[in-house]
């Protein structure tokens, strides 16, 4: 790795942190450049400007990180504990998530865990499923993914704030994981 991208790496990395925790208007590209011991000019040399920073880190994070969990459409119980899993390794993942929304002002259609063409791509996944089951009773493909995402959030870090302490408290990952997995099976 040459030092230039050895510098951009730890820019990247700096800013997940400040993005994650502060939002883009409250990210400060002043402390992003000190936590990555960078020059500040750097950040506007590799990414234009803050907003071009956060699309960076956004990108490299929910939109790939979430192609980490392969979607299977023939085993949704399984595919929302995977997601489970992977929202506990990575909390920044929803948080970026969420902040997008927040501030871009994009509607849940544009989440990029539900985004074109993915969204279309795993309704049709979806549908086909239906079909072969001879197009089995209950919700709609779209209405479906759409439940199985929030399932496989609902324990998350960034979700955690606004549950109860008894209910944070009372559950251990495995718990929370294993009523993900049994909550999208009994709704299917």
């Amino acid at each position: 790795m040459s030092r230039a991208e050895a510098t951009k790496a730890r820019i990247l990395q700096a800013a997940t942190e400040e993005f994650a925790l502060y939002g883009i208007a409250g990210a400060r590209v002043d402390r992003i450049a000190k936590a990555a011991l960078a020059n500040k000019n750097l950040i506007y040399v590799y990414f234009c400007n803050k907003d071009g920073l956060f699309d960076a880190v956004f990108d490299a994070h929910v939109g790939r990180g979430l192609d980490v969990v392969p979607f299977t459409p023939d085993d949704l119980p399984n595919y929302a504990g995977r997601l489970f899993d992977f929202y506990q390794k990575h909390p920044e993942v929803l948080r970026l998530a969420t902040w997008h929304r927040l501030e871009r002002g994009t509607t849940v259609e544009r989440d990029p865990a539900i985004a074109e063409p993915t969204r279309n791509d795993k309704i049709a996944s979806l549908e086909a499923v239906q079909q072969d089951r001879g197009g089995a009773p209950g919700f709609a493909p779209a209405t479906l993914l759409t439940l199985v995402l929030a399932i496989a959030s609902a324990w998350s870090p960034t979700n955690a704030a606004s549950m109860p302490a008894s209910a944070v408290l009372a559950s251990s990952p495995a718990e929370c994981r294993s009523a993900i997995v049994e909550a999208v099976r009994r709704m299917l």
